[in-house]
């Protein structure tokens, strides 16, 4: 959810929080300031009854007090405080029921005590409190309304500068000379983080050229000794007055030495990958260059007993031959080495999936350190990188690559990115 939602969401249960709270205040205090005052006037209607008993000796007649209802009942209480209550007005012209409002006490006539009832009715009060809380909803509504309305057109104006400063960001290669082109706004906190942002993209941009530098520097200059010490050793086996302990001495050197060189060179790959260095994609036909490339381990197949079992649909990927080409290479070379004598080989292709699937160990790869560098088993000659090569291309390509160990078989799969 983006900020401006969550400001949004906050905003708009804050408001209704309040309105809710102040609508329900509102309400009461109306409802009492209504209620206070209708009590204020049927006080002056029992004042007025009183007054006129006592300047005509006689009870009143429901004409004399307007459409107040009045009614007397003869009693033998004592006088006592006057009583307010609600009950049911019956409106005399429409004859209708409608919410009142009364007051009672008692009067003395000639030495006998009356209880009144003064009846009112209270439906233009409620109609008035009716027609503010309708007021008050509206208001409430239109309020939200145009916070709505800014928080929508004036807020998401006021974000954009941070929404073009993430765009760019995304579209950060490092690889462009052409620096960012964050323009001067004024919002004081997006102009800081532009300046941060500017000066981090610089920095990223020198670190990355100074360690391209130094990789292919590094690399070269360790290739040449490399070479050298190699051709020396190829010398020096080929020496038939060697003594066969000097032979294995040199053996040794020399395959530990084209170990570091094959070392050097992957560590070189792995950052041209990386750094999206390699860029000669093409149309290939996966099928058919599968097959090509099980044509090449043949004779590694052939020495293992290994049935391998192809089941391939026409398949056309967007990538760099050569990238494809180390990636079949990896997977299937640790399908042959891994294997068991007599064992087999799966591999099974359709528009969205290469599956390849081995016989081999009995007990399944660790999936959280499969694809890390220098990850190799106890017995294994390699450099442990060939797995990281391979998720290292699928990355590039947004790929999804996955390890399962099902019914006996090592399998690896990898889901091409649906265009």
């Amino acid at each position: 959810m983006k900020l401006s939602a969550h400001y949004n969401k906050a905003i708009i249960i804050i408001t209704l929080l309040v309105l809710l709270s102040g609508g329900l205040i509102y309400y009461f205090a109306i409802n009492y300031i209504a209620t206070d005052q209708l009590d204020r006037n049927l006080t002056e209607e029992a004042e007025e009854v009183d007054d006129y008993i006592g300047e005509n000796q006689k009870l009143p007649k429901q004409v004399d007090f307007d459409e107040d209802i009045t009614v007397f009942f003869k009693t033998n209480s004592k006088k006592k405080a006057l009583r307010f209550f609600d009950t049911v007005y019956i409106n005399p012209k429409e004859k209708k029921e409608e919410p009142g409002r009364a007051i009672s006490g008692i009067v003395s006539l000639k030495g006998q005590n009356y209880q009144f009832i003064i009846t009112v009715s209270r439906e233009s009060t409620e109609f008035l409190i009716q027609i503010i809380a309708l007021i008050t909803l509206t208001l409430a509504i239109c309020l939200l309304l145009i916070l709505f309305l800014t928080n929508k057109y004036i807020l998401n104006g006021l974000w954009q500068p941070f929404y073009d400063t993430l765009n760019q960001l995304n579209s950060l290669n490092v690889l462009d000379k052409l620096d960012l082109i964050l323009p001067k706004n004024k919002v004081d906190e997006f102009n800081a983080l532009n300046d941060a942002v500017y000066s981090m993209t610089s920095r990223v941009k020198t670190d990355y050229e100074h360690l391209k530098e130094f990789t292919e520097n590094a690399s070269h200059e360790m290739m040449t000794p490399l070479a050298v010490i190699t051709s020396k050793l190829d010398t020096l086996i080929q020496d038939e007055s060697l003594k066969p302990e000097q032979f294995d001495q040199i053996n040794d050197i020399y395959l530990a030495t084209n170990k570091l060189s094959r070392l050097n060179q992957t560590l070189l790959l792995l950052v041209k990958i990386e750094n999206n260095l390699i860029d000669d994609t093409e149309t290939i036909n996966l099928d058919e260059f599968i097959t090509e490339k099980t044509k090449q381990f043949n004779e590694l197949v052939s020495a293992k007993g290994l049935l391998v079992e192809l089941n391939l649909t026409k398949t056309n990927i967007i990538a760099s031959k050569y990238l494809l080409d180390l990636l079949l290479n990896n997977l299937l070379s640790n399908a042959i080495r891994h294997n068991t004598n007599n064992g087999k080989i799966v591999i099974t292709l359709n528009p969205n999936t290469l599956i390849i699937e081995n016989t081999g160990n009995k007990n399944p790869l660790n999936k959280l350190t499969l694809f890390n560098r220098f990850q190799k088993g106890n017995q294994s000659e390699g450099t442990g990188l060939g797995l990281t090569v391979v998720k290292n291309i699928c990355n590039l390509y947004h790929w999804e690559i996955s390890y399962n160990y099902i019914n006996n078989l090592h399998s690896f799969s990898i889901t091409f990115k649906q265009n």
